[in-house]
């Protein structure tokens, strides 16, 4: 049984950081492309940015993270990363990683399962 549980957030001011945790169990983390999401209150689940399980890892940012957040991937861990830097207030939300679909190895930010655990809450506030 796939199980993804995140961690790592927090309160922070804008323009902090924040580094994010996705671990895996029950299953070889190395077969699946992973996605992070959020939900931020009163707005539905959005695509953050996704990592592919292809040697090249390839990656996906929602443009409104774009530079500012790094996705990456330590199979050994069975962890995937989310390093979230110049954050800004519009960043708070629960955070969310899922294995995701791929089209020709290239992750997408669809979630394969449909099924969500219980996040982690980002909020960005002075």
């Amino acid at each position: 049984q796939l199980q993804l549980v995140e961690s790592g957030g927090g309160l922070v001011q804008p323009g902090g950081s924040l580094r994010l945790s996705c671990a895996a169990s029950g299953f070889t983390l190395d077969y699946y492309a992973i996605g992070w999401f959020r939900q931020a209150p009163g707005k539905e689940r959005e695509g953050v940015s996704c990592i592919s399980s292809s040697g090249g890892h390839s990656t996906n940012y929602a443009d409104s993270v774009k530079g500012r957040f790094t996705i990456s991937r330590d199979n050994a861990k069975k962890t995937v990363y989310l390093q979230m830097n110049s954050l800004k207030p519009e960043d708070t939300a629960v955070y969310y990683c899922a294995a995701v679909h791929t089209v020709q190895g290239l992750c997408t930010m669809r979630s394969m399962s449909g099924s969500w655990g219980q996040g982690t809450q980002v909020t960005v506030s002075s």
